[in-house]
């Protein structure tokens, strides 16, 4: 009986170490590379572990000296904060009322669909409207115009997110305070956010990621370091002749570390999010 017992969670830890291997292998990779001279990363075969190490690429990085690679990092940086906190911000105010009122009245759940399309339209549909109201509008090469693209992104996904975190809440408890004589958005602040808000973490959390992490609509909608973010700002360092492979390397480090940190405090509230509209009651 033992024996059958000792099997599963061999079996189960063996699972849990490959996928950990897989998931940290590359990004472990990625920092021997950034701590790698030239001639570690075009000796063939490569070397496990560098000849020394060189962390000079990261100082190159975290320096404002004008016309540097790390001024346009820094910029970028801030480019994507920006960018991806407003427009998680605003997709949050207004995704949650909107979630509200799908959960609580099951009949606009029509509409909830109708938005959810909008989010499954490749991108490339959207370029020229997008490009000719952003060219009217004199926003191109802003971070405002990356905040409202990401807006629509975002916000179907955080509704439908939310949607199902709020169908968990039971009804029951907010009738109690409307009973006490709360209104409206007094019991969706004061109880259903609160009951609520590992779903509301996770909703932000990957909210962010999704903006953090979009290349395609900052390719084409930014020029220069007043709007760019860090992923076309990593693409341009690898877009000269003479390709610095530990720059990218530790550009990617730095711009992977903020989602990696937030996720990591953030694991329970994650899970718990996701796994709160799987039961109702």
């Amino acid at each position: 009986m033992s024996g059958r017992r000792l099997l599963p969670q061999i079996l189960t830890y063996l699972a849990v170490l490959v996928l950990v291997v897989v998931t940290l292998a590359p990004l472990v990779w990625l920092f021997i590379m950034s701590i790698s001279s030239t001639k570690d990363l075009t000796t063939l075969p490569l070397p496990w572990l560098p000849s020394h190490e060189d962390f000079s690429r990261y100082a190159r990085l975290l320096t404002l000296a004008a016309h540097s690679t790390g001024e346009e990092f820094i910029y970028a940086l801030r480019n994507s904060l920006t960018a991806s906190l407003s427009a998680t911000a605003i997709a949050l105010v207004v995704g949650i009322p909107a979630a509200y009122s799908f959960s609580r009245f099951p009949g606009r759940i029509g509409l909830l669909y109708a938005v959810l399309a909008t989010y499954m339209m490749p991108p490339v549909a959207l370029i020229l409207p997008l490009y000719l109201v952003f060219s009217a509008l004199h926003l191109l090469n802003s971070v405002g115009a990356l905040t409202i693209v990401y807006c629509t992104i975002l916000l179907p996904f955080v509704t439908w997110l939310l949607k199902a975190n709020f169908d968990a809440v039971p009804v029951e408890i907010e009738q109690a305070a409307r009973i006490d004589g709360a209104g409206l958005f007094g019991v969706i602040r004061h109880v259903t956010l609160p009951v609520a808000k590992a779903g509301l973490g996770t909703a932000a959390l990957f909210a962010v990621l999704l903006a953090w992490d979009e290349f395609f609509y900052a390719l084409l909608y930014t020029n220069d370091i007043r709007a760019k973010t860090l992923p076309v700002a990593i693409a341009d360092f690898a877009a000269g002749r003479a390709t610095d492979y530990a720059l990218i390397s530790a550009a990617g480090i730095l711009t992977a570390l903020p989602p990696v940190l937030i996720a990591f405090f953030l694991q329970k509230s994650l899970i718990a999010g996701l796994a709160a509209g799987g039961v109702k009651g």
